[in-house]
């Protein structure tokens, strides 16, 4: 990982519209190999170069869970953090990632429901200037009245 943020917890009484927090990694093939098996998703586009030759993609790519997992990553160890129970999650793949590929996972507080605790997060990852995924989630945040 490269250029990522503090972890821990941020409380939703320090949560404001508009904080941001990301983290960056690159997507390597053991990655890739780990998830599929983790997750028994064994499509060959993911893990056979030839094969995935002939699809619209023209080489393996990253499973699209696995990118998603970075936003996870990002909301239960930065932003709300630690605590954070996720809700729900939309999600729009826009373009492939691929082995190697520095993959950076955004998330931005777009809206909060201090009485429910709960806060709507956008979220994005990107290569380089390119969208790869976005959506948005719902979580419910820590307060230091719980703890």
């Amino acid at each position: 990982m490269l250029d990522n943020m503090p972890r821990g917890t941020i409380c939703i009484e320090d949560i404001e519209i508009g904080m941001s927090r990301h983290l960056s990694k690159v997507v390597t093939d053991r990655d890739i190999e780990l998830f599929a098996e983790v997750s028994t998703d064994r499509n060959p586009v993911h893990l056979d170069e030839q094969y995935a030759q002939d699809t619209i993609f023209e080489g393996r790519i990253a499973h699209g869970m696995l990118t998603a997992g970075l936003i996870s990553a990002v909301i239960g160890e930065q932003l709300p953090g630690h605590g954070t129970v996720y809700l729900g999650q939309s999600l729009k793949f826009m373009a492939p990632v691929r082995p190697g590929d520095m993959v950076r996972a955004e998330v931005t507080v777009t809206a909060i429901d201090h009485a429910k605790r709960r806060v709507t997060l956008e979220t994005v990852a990107s290569v380089g200037k390119t969208v790869v995924l976005k959506g948005e989630a719902l979580v419910l945040a820590p307060s230091r009245k719980f703890d």
